[in-house]
C-alpha cells in the first residue's frame, strides 16, 4: 500500500469518529475489515499461513503481526513472517515437530520449514510484582533481565516497541487489528514508541537503534517524544551482550540503508558506546577517517541495491580501520617493522572491540587478511603480485584499497594499476611490474655436515 493508500485508508476510518476525538481514539482497538485494506494471503507466505491455520484448529488465536503487515500495507513484499499466539512456547512445540524453543530472556519458538523459519511469539502481558524470578527480572538500571509473561492481545501490543509494528492480521476473518495507533503512524510517516520512551529504552537499550534502524529503513521521522532521551541514554548500550550488539550492526549497516544509518547512530549519539576506539579517531579528526566509513557503507548499500554479495568482514574492516591504522603508526615509530606493527595494533583493537561489539572470528580473520593485503599490494616486483591474484580475500584487499583511495586517505594511482594488471594478458603482465626490484632470488638450501663420529651400535 502506498502513502496515498495508507491515507485514504485511514480517512474512512477517522472520518466515522467526532473530530475532536480522532487523536485520542487512535489508541483504541481498531478493527480493519477485508474490504477495506490490501493484504492478501497470495503476498504471505504458505508456511506462515501453514502455523497459522494449525494453530486457530487448536482452538488457539494466531496474528501475522509486526513488519509483515507493516510491509504489506506499505506496498512492500516482506522477507520474515512472524506470528503471535495465545498457545504458550510449551504448547506450540507439541503442535510442530519441526520446532523448537530459543531464548532464556524472551522465549521464542522457532518452526522450520527446509530454510525459512516462521518466528513464534507468546503474547507478552504486563509486569506486576508477583511473578517470579524465572518469570521476570529487571537489573537496577531497569533492563529487562527475564521477559516471559504472558498475556492478552491487547497486551502484547502495549508491550511492543513502535507502534507501526503492532498491527495485527487474523486468518480468521482477514482483518487488520490496530490497538496502539500504528495505522495514523503509517499514515504520518513516523516512528514513534509505544509507551514512555524512556522507560522503554532502560527496558531494553537496543530498541533505540529499532527506532534508528526503523527511521532509516523506511524514511521515517522520529517523533519528538520518542527521540528526546535517545542521547542521553544511548551510553546504556553498554549494558548489552556483545555477541547481540554484533546481530544489530549488521542489521543497521547491511540492509541497504547503511549510510543514512550511520547519520542518525552519530546523530543521537549511539555509536560512540558500539565502537568506542572509531569514534576516538573521529573525534581527533583523524585524516580521511569520516570520509572512509562514509564511503564505504555508500559502496556496501550501492552493492546491496544492485543484488552483490556483502560480508560483515569487509563492513567491520571499514569501521575499524582507523584506529588499526593509527595505532599501527603508533607501533612503528618505536622500530617495529611494519606487518609486525600492523599485527599488534589489530591484536589490541580486536580485543578492545569485543568488549562492546563481539566479532566472531570467522570475520576477524578475514578482516586481518583484508588489511594486511594493503601493504601487500604496494609490493608489485616479480612473482609477488601473480601469486596476490590467487589470494582467497584478493577482491576485499582490492576493493579496499579503492576505498581508502576513494576516501583520500592514500593518493590515487595503485588501485588503477591493480586494475590495469588484472585486465591484462598473463604474457605482458611482466613488462608491468615495478622496476629495479626483481623478484629475490632463493637462497641456497644449506646442506647440514654428517657427523664423523661413528653411529652407536643398534
Amino acid at each position: 500500500m502506498t502513502s496515498s493508500s495508507v491515507a485514504g485508508l485511514w480517512k474512512k476510518l477517522t472520518d466515522k469518529l467526532p473530530k475532536s476525538s480522532k487523536r485520542s481514539a487512535v489508541r483504541n482497538h481498531i478493527v480493519v475489515p477485508r474490504d477495506e485494506h490490501i493484504i492478501s494471503r497470495r503476498i504471505i507466505s504458505d508456511n506462515a499461513l501453514k502455523v497459522m491455520n494449525r494453530l486457530n484448529q487448536a482452538n488457539f488465536d494466531a496474528f501475522l503481526v509486526g513488519g509483515g503487515v507493516r510491509d504489506i500495507l506499505l506496498g512492500g513484499q516482506p522477507k520474515d513472517f512472524d506470528i503471535a499466539t495465545d498457545a504458550t512456547p510449551e504448547q506450540v512445540r507439541d503442535l510442530f515437530r519441526n520446532s523448537r524453543i530459543i531464548g532464556r530472556r524472551f522465549k521464542i519458538v522457532h518452526v522450520r520449514f527446509g530454510r525459512e523459519v516462521i518466528e513464534v511469539t507468546t503474547f507478552r502481558g504486563n509486569h506486576t510484582e508477583k511473578e517470579s524470578k524465572h518469570q521476570s527480572a529487571r537489573s537496577e538500571s531497569g533492563m529487562l533481565l527475564r521477559d516471559n509473561i504472558y498475556g492478552s492481545v491487547t497486551e502484547d501490543a502495549e508491550r511492543r516497541d513502535l507502534t507501526i509494528n503492532a498491527l495485527y492480521y487474523t486468518t480468521r476473518d482477514f482483518s487488520v487489528h490496530d490497538y496502539v495507533g500504528g495505522l495514523q503512524d503509517l499514515n504520518d510517516r513516523l516512528i514513534r514508541v509505544i509507551g514512555d520512551p524512556a522507560t522503554r529504552y532502560r527496558e531494553d537499550p537496543v530498541r533505540m537503534l529499532r527506532v534508528i534502524r526503523f527511521a532509516a529503513k523506511l524514511d521515517f521521522d522520529i517523533e519528538a517524544e520518542t527521540e528526546a532521551p535517545i542521547p542521553e541514554l544511548a551510553p546504556l548500550l553498554k549494558d548489552i551482550a556483545p555477541a547481540r550488539l554484533f546481530d544489530e550492526v549488521l542489521k543497521l549497516l547491511m540492509s541497504g540503508n547503511g549510510l543514512q544509518t550511520y547519520a542518525l547512530l552519530q546523530r543521537y549519539h549511539l555509536f560512540a558506546p558500539m565502537f568506542p576506539a572509531t569514534q576516538a579517531m573521529l573525534n581527533k579528526q583523524v585524516h580521511g577517517a569520516e570520509a572512509l566509513i562514509q564511503q564505504g557503507l555508500s559502496n556496501t548499500d550501492a552493492r546491496i541495491a544492485e543484488d552483490k554479495p556483502v560480508t560483515p568482514a569487509y563492513i567491520y574492516a571499514v569501521l575499524l580501520w582507523p584506529a588499526v591504522h593509527t595505532l599501527q603508526a603508533d607501533i612503528m615509530a618505536s622500530g617495529v617493522p611494519e606487518i609486525p606493527a600492523l599485527h599488534q595494533a589489530a591484536e589490541r583493537v580486536l580485543h578492545k572491540q569485543q568488549q562492546t561489539v563481539a566479532i566472531p572470528k570467522r570475520f576477524s580473520l578475514p578482516m586481518r587478511d583484508i588489511w594486511e593485503l594493503q601493504f601487500r599490494l604496494q609490493k608489485r616486483s616479480g612473482k609477488r603480485a601473480e601469486q596476490l591474484l590467487e589470494h582467497r580475500y584478493f577482491r576485499a584487499g582490492f576493493d579496499f584499497l579503492l576505498l581508502r583511495e576513494q576516501a583520500g586517505e592514500i593518493p590515487t594511482g595503485l588501485g588503477q594499476w591493480w586494475i590495469a594488471f588484472q585486465e591484462s594478458h598473463p604474457e605482458t603482465r611482466s613488462a608491468m611490474l615495478k622496476p629495479g626490484q626483481p623478484e629475490a632470488r632463493k637462497r641456497p638450501r644449506r646442506r647440514r655436515r654428517r657427523s664423523s663420529a661413528p653411529r652407536p651400535p643398534q
